[in-house]
């Protein structure tokens, strides 16, 4: 007997595709990424989320209104996607659950559907939103190649929402590491910390936003870069494999991944599950809040240290 919209429901699976039955169609997300073709496929069946943002300065919200994805939503990195910075929580520390929900909801990204994230940045911005719903339980992925992967016409303006009431769900235990925990990890031969940063801005020969100039002693360099093609999409999953496995993710041992205020790390964990490999942590508060912190070590140079 075909289901009405009403009942639509929602399977969840550890690392399958998420599945969403409507009526008689099944509707599966093909992996965490999906491709331009596949999204127009299923434009009506999946909600839409612009999040473009820049480290410049330059708005993100000016960015969606002069040309976004028809029924794309702007979501706000600084207040949709993070709590208020702080020294001890990092410039983008995770919001409460709750306002997470709240903002999600006004935005009108139901449950019931899966989503997918855009950016105009090969994905380093929109593997947030895509982390953030995943580990909370919603079937998400990111548009390879983001808006220039898509061909067909923009919508422009303000966009429209309605707001849907959603549950309070917590950041799981197993998905985050804080500063406290990932000091006493720094010996751990089990455990292996990933920086996602420029390899300029790792080894400590630029730091242009942060207290401190270095990294995380013991932690390998994976720049989110490294994942991606000139074009912007993902590199194919044996190839993003081959990479990651050269930096330690063997899949024997935990992967703790941080950058500079836990935006891009989510980019290296989206590659862990592209590439097939066991998911990883996130740090939140990367290495802004490490760095402000002088009572902790930090090394410079090319090696872990």
């Amino acid at each position: 007997m075909a289901r009405s919209p009403a009942s639509r429901s929602v399977r969840f699976g550890a690392r399958a595709p998420p599945t969403i039955v409507d009526g008689d169609a099944v509707i599966d997300l093909p992996g965490p990424l999906v491709s331009a073709a596949w999204l127009r496929a299923h434009l009506a069946e999946v909600h839409v989320a612009d999040v473009r943002w820049y480290l410049d300065g330059r708005s993100g919200r000016a960015a969606y209104e002069a040309g976004h994805l028809p029924t794309a939503v702007w979501v706000d990195l600084d207040h949709d996607l993070a709590g208020p910075p702080s020294s001890a929580g990092g410039r983008h520390p995770l919001p409460d659950p709750a306002a997470f929900a709240e903002a999600i909801g006004r935005l009108g990204i139901s449950e019931d559907r899966p989503v997918v994230a855009y950016d105009d940045a090969a994905g380093s911005i929109a593997a947030r939103l895509w982390w953030m719903l995943r580990v909370t339980g919603q079937p998400a992925a990111v548009l390879d190649g983001g808006i220039a992967a898509w061909s067909d016409p923009l919508e422009a303006g303000p966009g429209r929402s309605v707001a849907v009431p959603r549950v309070t769900r917590s950041w799981p235990a197993g998905s985050v590491a804080s500063t406290e925990e990932v000091a006493t990890l720094l010996d751990d031969p089990t455990v292996l910390l990933l920086d996602a940063r420029a390899a300029a801005r790792y080894q400590g020969v630029e730091e242009p936003i942060d207290a401190r100039a270095g990294h995380i002693p013991g932690a390998r360099n994976h720049p989110w870069t490294d994942n991606v093609a000139a074009d912007g999409r993902f590199l194919a999953a044996v190839s993003l494999r081959h990479r990651l496995e050269g930096r330690g993710a063997t899949g024997d041992r935990q992967v703790v991944v941080s950058c500079g205020s836990g935006v891009t790390a989510c980019h290296d964990l989206l590659a862990l599950e592209v590439a097939g490999l066991p998911g990883g942590r996130l740090y939140p508060g990367s290495w802004s809040a490490w760095a402000a912190n002088p009572e902790l070590p930090a090394v410079v140079g090319p090696e872990p240290g």
